[in-house]
């Protein structure tokens, strides 16, 4: 398993009118074909969905 899970992400987000969770990253076709041929530890694109990061800002 890679080192960061989409479960954690900001980008992974559930569609309700399709009923599956979704990765909302903005790739060209370029970019999805070199994130899907190469060998990542851990996605490039992982961003921990934090949801206190702005209760933390405003103490």
């Amino acid at each position: 398993m890679a080192a960061t899970s989409c479960d954690l992400c900001a980008h992974y987000v559930y569609d309700e009118e399709e009923d599956f969770y979704e990765c909302l990253v903005n790739m060209d076709e370029d970019d999805y074909a070199r994130f899907i041929t190469s060998a990542y530890e851990s996605c490039p694109y992982f961003q921990l969905d934090d949801e206190y990061k702005i209760v933390r800002k405003q103490m």
